[in-house]
């Protein structure tokens, strides 16, 4: 089962709404999915829960109508779960404004009206990835610029910095930070969608946390190691040039341990000295003992250079 039918599901269980929220449901959905003829009004959804909710709702608002199923189209071969209303269409209609351009604000002026807009709407076209994709989206597609621009507005009334886009056939109202989605699930009253979302959200981020320190300790590591062969570069320039006896007697001592302990950092490498000399050296005062030998092994280097010219 998709996350979006587990979404859509949760929804269906929704049973407690007050007259004008029904009415604004009634509004999202059946402006954005019905076939109207004068004298008839046919709802549908590949989904029998949710024509068996919104059949629910017009029973309670006293509307007469019949229900039936028919095949897909020849891209579709999904059943098609039917709503006809021959009575009181026109009643319906007005009382969602269903032939205005985009509904009155009276019909989603409160918050909670407003949810139930978006919810009808979304049960009717609206999708979202299941969080463990690790791609994070949202999308409502509806067929008329006026409704699209319309229902972004109301999903940006609570911040959800919702993004509007044409698509070949319609337009798309869509999410992409996974915050914003969570908190459209909470609009929605997916209490259960949101608690699982926020669990693999937090767990993606814990891992990519966790991913990003491993890529940084192992950066540090390659460096720390490059910084080590370099200088056992530099100890073999002066050793092919018997030139280990022009240092002082300390930086010799940094030589000895480095060849010894040939992959340890700087910082190791200047607490294993303090401990098995009794002599305390900091990473500083060690890192200034490579430098001359470093400036010691490119005099020899450069004088190879000048001999081959």
């Amino acid at each position: 089962m998709s996350f979006t039918t587990k979404v859509k599901e949760e929804l269906l269980k929704m049973d407690h709404m007050s007259q004008s929220e029904k009415l604004a449901f009634l509004s999202g959905f059946v402006r954005n999915n019905a076939a109207w003829e004068e004298e008839s009004l046919m709802l549908s959804s590949e989904r029998k829960g949710i024509i068996d909710y919104v059949g629910n709702i017009l029973e309670e608002e006293e509307i007469t109508f019949e229900k039936g199923i028919r095949n897909g189209n020849n891209f579709n071969k999904n059943k098609l779960y039917l709503i006809l209303i021959t009575q009181k269409v026109n009643l319906l209609l007005d009382k969602i404004a269903y032939q205005q351009e985009t509904p009155p604000l009276y019909l989603v002026d409160g918050n909670e009206e407003a949810r139930c807009y978006i919810r009808g709407v979304f049960l009717n076209s609206g999708s979202v990835n299941d969080p463990k994709t690790s791609r994070y989206h949202m999308e409502i597609i509806v067929n008329y610029p006026d409704e699209a621009i319309f229902i972004q507005k109301i999903l940006n009334r609570f911040d959800l910095n919702a993004k509007l886009l044409n698509r070949d056939k319609g337009y798309m109202i869509y999410l992409k930070e996974a915050e914003k989605i969570s908190d459209f699930l909470k609009i929605l009253g997916a209490s259960k969608a949101v608690l699982y979302f926020e669990d693999v959200r937090i767990y993606h981020e814990k891992k990519n946390e966790t991913n990003r320190l491993n890529n940084c300790e192992q950066a540090n590591m390659d460096r720390v190691i490059a910084n080590a062969m370099e200088q056992l570069k530099q100890i073999q320039v002066l050793r092919d040039n018997l030139a280990i006896e022009l240092l002082d007697d300390k930086t010799k001592e940094a030589l000895i341990y480095r060849e010894k302990y040939k992959e340890a950092s700087l910082k190791e490498l200047s607490e294993i000295i303090t401990l098995e000399t009794g002599k305390k050296i900091t990473k500083s005062g060690l890192n200034h003992r490579f430098r001359k030998i470093k400036e010691l092994a490119q005099k020899f280097m450069e004088q190879g250079d000048t001999n081959e010219e």
